[in-house]
C-alpha cells in the first residue's frame, strides 16, 4: 500500500499475498480478506518477500529507464514525454507480461542489434545511460553461466534443445543458443543440437547466408529427432519451450543431467512420467 493511497489500494489492490508455510493462518486470512476483489495468493515464504522485494526493484527500474530516456531524448532534441507516452500506447509488448518470463538470454536480429545503435548514438552526444549500457553485459553474462553451468558436470557429450533464438523461428542471427553451442565446442564438448525450426535444406535469404557464412558447421550437429538426442547426450540443455522440449524432458533417463535454461518452464510442459 502506497503512503497516501492506502485506503483506496487496500479496497482496491492487484492481488492479496500471503506467505505462509502453514494453511490454516492462510486460510483465515482468505476469509479477512473475502470482501477485497483481488486474486488471493498464498504462496511460500520465501516466494512471498522475493514477490515484494521484486516488485519495488522493477518500480526503480522503471524509472531510471524513463529517465535515461529522457536524457538521450534530450541529446537529440526529442521529446521525452511525447517519446514515452507513445511508448506506452503499446500494450501487447512494451507494458504487458510479455518479456517479463524467466528463461535465457534475449537474442535475434531486433533487440542487440536496435540496442546497440541506441548506445552509440547515446555515445555520439556524450550521453552514457548506465542502466542501458548493461544490458548487453547481463545478456552475455547469462550465456557464460550456462556454459558453465554445462561445463560443472564434467561430462563431454551435450544436447542441446533449441538453436534459433526463440520458438517458432528459423532466425539464428545473435541467438544465444548458438553462442552457447559455440562456446560449448570451444571447452572441448561433443554437441549436438535439436530444432525443427532450423534445417539448413529448407533455409533461404538472409538466415542460409548466415550459416553457410558463419557457423557452416552447424548442420553436421543437427539431430532428426529426441531419440537421437537423447541417444548422444549426457548433459540434456533444455534451450527453450516447445514439443521438441517436452519429448526430450520426457525420455531423459535417471542417468542424464538436465541443465534447463528455461528455468522450470520447460519441466511444466513435460509430459507425466518425465525424467526431469
Amino acid at each position: 500500500m502506497r503512503e497516501g493511497s492506502s485506503l483506496a489500494d487496500f479496497a482496491r489492490p492487484p492481488f492479496t499475498l500471503v506467505g505462509s508455510a502453514d494453511p490454516a493462518p492462510a486460510s483465515t486470512l482468505r476469509s479477512l480478506y473475502a470482501g477485497v476483489e483481488a486474486p488471493f495468493v498464498h504462496t511460500a515464504m520465501r516466494t512471498a518477500e522475493m514477490i515484494k522485494y521484486v516488485s519495488n526493484a522493477f518500480h526503480a527500474v522503471k524509472v531510471c529507464f524513463a529517465n535515461e530516456i529522457a536524457d538521450v531524448c534530450a541529446a537529440f532534441g526529442a521529446d521525452a514525454q511525447e517519446v514515452m507516452q507513445t511508448f506506452l500506447l503499446d500494450r501487447k509488448l512494451s507494458v504487458s507480461e510479455a518479456y517479463l518470463r524467466p528463461g535465457f538470454a534475449f537474442g535475434g536480429s531486433c533487440l542487440p542489434k536496435d540496442l546497440r545503435a541506441l548506445l552509440y548514438a547515446a555515445r555520439t552526444a556524450d550521453v552514457l545511460p548506465p542502466m542501458l549500457g548493461t544490458i548487453l553485459p547481463s545478456n552475455e553474462a547469462q550465456v557464460r553461466q550456462a556454459v558453465d553451468a554445462v561445463l560443472a558436470t564434467r561430462k563431454r557429450r551435450v544436447g542441446v534443445v533449441g538453436l534459433s533464438f526463440k520458438e517458432g523461428t528459423d532466425d539464428l542471427r545473435e541467438s544465444p543458443l548458438v553462442a552457447l553451442v559455440e562456446a560449448l565446442i570451444g571447452k572441448g564438448c561433443d554437441v549436438r543440437v535439436l530444432d525443427e525450426s532450423v534445417s539448413v535444406a529448407r533455409l533461404v535469404g538472409a538466415n542460409r547466408r548466415y550459416i553457410e557464412e558463419q557457423i557452416p558447421h552447424i548442420a553436421s550437429l543437427m539431430c532428426e529427432d529426441a531419440g537421437q538426442l537423447l541417444a548422444h547426450a549426457e548433459v540434456l540443455v533444455i534451450g527453450k519451450l516447445g514439443e521438441e522440449a517436452a519429448l526430450a524432458l520426457s525420455g531423459a533417463g535417471a542417468h542424464q543431467v538436465i541443465v534447463d535454461l528455461t528455468r522450470g518452464a520447460a519441466r511444466k510442459l513435460a509430459r507425466p512420467g518425465a525424467a526431469a
